[in-house]
């Protein structure tokens, strides 16, 4: 569904990704954990082109978003290959990013009517399934400010579903959240995760990176130290530095 070859990534000076290679399978969930600072959003900007790449490729479902040209500097394609690809992917922020002056049916649906032309009619059923999916249906007509946070991020888990990605891509969801918010939020990545979405997770919670995720990724200082199927991951880690990380997280 994805794959990152070699992914390179500095802010002026400062080196952040450095030589990062993943691949995300169909129906694959697959957690990233790592201190604060390791490239962990940075790559996942990367993806879905919220933030340019200076060497290496990325395809999403075979389609080529970027390669390095003869020089060995990333090259984009088109721009409206760029968007085409984009739709490929949902993405859902930390810090939700819902709009204050809509309602939570208006929040899910501005994107489907805009972007893909959808007719109001045909996306309102649509929107209502998505929050009867993430058990808030009875808030269709509340603003975001009546929300709770945890309420806010399975309205962002919606709207990013009414796009029809193939995969849906996660910046640290819970991390703004008060711990007794979190278990909604992680319940609805739950059940996503038993239909078979396919989903790359940043995060800090290593009980859903334990229990959900198919495979754990461990980054650090901008490379990939360690990855491996969940179980074994935390049952055996390999490298020191993961041992190190686990010991001070778990």
């Amino acid at each position: 569904m994805i794959c990152a070859r070699d992914i390179h990534k500095s802010f002026g000076a400062t080196s952040v990704l450095r030589g990062i290679s993943l691949e995300l399978q169909r129906g694959e969930v697959v957690a990233i954990i790592g201190p604060s600072g390791s490239g962990k959003s940075t790559f996942l900007r990367c993806l879905n082109h919220l933030e340019t790449i200076d060497s290496g490729r990325i395809t999403v479902e075979g389609e080529v978003l970027v390669e390095n040209d003869a020089s060995g500097q990333a090259r984009y394609v088109p721009d409206a290959q760029i968007r085409s690809i984009g739709r490929k992917m949902g993405m859902v922020f930390q810090s939700f990013n819902l709009f204050p002056h809509l309602t939570v049916l208006e929040n899910i649906i501005e994107a489907p009517m805009l972007v893909k032309k959808m007719a109001r009619a045909a996306i309102v059923p649509q929107a209502e399934q998505l929050l009867q999916k993430v058990g808030l249906l009875d808030k269709r007509d509340a603003y975001p400010n009546r929300l709770s946070g945890g309420q806010k991020q399975r309205v962002a888990i919606a709207r990013a579903l009414a796009m029809g990605p193939d995969i849906l891509l996660f910046d640290e969801p819970t991390s703004a959240l008060d711990p007794e918010l979190t278990g909604e939020v992680l319940r609805t990545m739950r059940a996503l995760a038993q239909e078979h979405m396919t989903m790359l997770v940043v995060t800090h919670e290593m009980g859903f990176a334990r229990d959900v995720a198919n495979r754990v990724v461990f980054m650090d200082k901008g490379e990939i130290v360690e990855q491996a199927p969940a179980q074994a991951f935390f049952a055996n880690p390999q490298q020191q530095r993961t041992r190190a990380f686990l010991h001070n997280t778990l």
